[in-house]
This record gives C-alpha cells, sequence and structure tokens, in this order.
C-alpha cells in the first residue's frame, strides 16, 4: 500500500495515512461541499489498510471544525478503528483541540463515549 496524502484546503482537512508505521493523520477543518464524496477515498484505503495491516495502529486528529456530514464520516472511520481494536489489534487515538475551542473538546468527547478503542483527548495551546 501506498501513502494516503491529502492535501489540506480552507474547507478540508490534510489527511497523511502512513501504511508502514501505521500512523493515520487528519488535521485542519471539515467542511467539504460533499462530505460523503470527500471521505469516500479516505474509508476505501482505511478499509483496505485495516485488512493487511496488523501493526499498532495510531490515529492521530486535529479538527478544528467538522460539519454534520463529516461528523457521519468521521464516525465510519471510527467504526473501521474499533473493528480493528475488537479484532485484537492495537489501536489507539489521539485527539488534538485547541484549549480555547470548548466545542471542538465536546466533539471529541462524544466520538470517545461511542467507541471503545483507547482515546486520548489532548488540549494544545497556541500559546508559545
Amino acid at each position: 500500500m501506498e501513502i494516503l496524502h491529502i492535501e489540506g484546503t480552507k474547507s478540508t482537512p490534510e489527511i497523511i495515512f502512513d501504511p508502514v508505521s501505521g500512523v493515520l493523520s487528519m488535521s485542519g477543518e471539515s467542511y467539504p461541499e460533499n462530505s460523503f464524496e470527500f471521505y469516500r477515498p479516505i474509508l476505501s484505503w482505511l478499509a483496505r489498510f485495516s485488512a493487511v495491516y496488523h501493526g499498532p495502529t495510531t490515529f492521530n486528529t486535529h479538527l478544528s471544525y467538522l460539519n454534520t456530514g463529516s461528523t457521519k464520516c468521521m464516525m465510519d472511520i471510527l467504526d473501521l478503528l474499533e473493528e480493528s481494536h475488537l479484532a485484537g489489534m492495537i489501536v489507539a487515538v489521539n485527539w488534538f483541540y485547541d484549549e480555547e475551542n470548548h466545542r471542538a473538546y465536546e466533539t471529541a468527547e462524544e466520538f470517545r463515549e461511542e467507541i471503545s478503542v483507547p482515546f486520548t483527548i489532548i488540549p494544545v495551546s497556541d500559546e508559545p
């Protein structure tokens, strides 16, 4: 498998999924006009990855905003990671959020409640 790298835009996150290290990263904002179309290749890549990769997987995300469609797609991503976790794979989620953005924290909390994967919510400060 090759690295999945999608450059971020104003309305879509940067995606870097590395099949060698097992580190999957997303950052930015997510409010594409068609969330399902944007996330389709990401979900497809992750499904193929989950079928062949059996090492530790870490999902790092720092999304400051998700629209409704992106929230559904994020749940689909987390569900795929949950399936790997339940199959005995080592999976961890690190959800970074700007400590001033209380809604981002609440969003992370809602996702954490939906899955059994080890899920760490990490505040990030803009202060130097």
